[in-house]
């Protein structure tokens, strides 16, 4: 997996990019090498709100594009939502790939057979 983890209106730091590197690893196991994962972390500032953390990211897998994007009042929150949400889409991706291919495999019963007797015939 590919990580590139950038900042929009915000420095991000070493400690929240190691964070974020720490989380986000636990995609590794369910993507390929070659995936690539952008982060963006930025710091929203709307009066009748006051400052949000948000964190998004986009998750390239071949021809399909995940997509996910939390917002907290702490980055470190903001970025375990994140996570949390992005592995559930790649769960659903590959649990509708694998039962996709289970549906191809299965064989086709056929319905020719002699049908079942339902009493003397007159």
């Amino acid at each position: 997996m590919q990580l590139q983890i950038k900042g929009r209106n915000l420095q991000v730091s070493d400690a929240i990019r190691s964070y974020a590197e720490r989380k986000l690893r636990k995609l590794d196991r369910r993507l390929r090498d070659s995936t690539r994962v952008e982060v963006e972390l930025a710091v929203e500032r709307n009066p009748s709100i006051g400052e949000r953390q948000v964190a998004e990211a986009t998750v390239r897998l071949g021809r399909r594009t995940l997509r996910a994007r939390e917002a907290s009042r702490d980055m470190k929150a903001a970025i375990d939502e994140l996570t949390d949400k992005l592995i559930r889409q790649v769960k659903d991706v590959r649990d509708k790939r694998i039962s996709g291919r289970k549906h191809a495999a299965e064989p086709v019963l056929e319905s020719a057979a002699e049908p079942p007797a339902t009493g003397p015939e007159r």
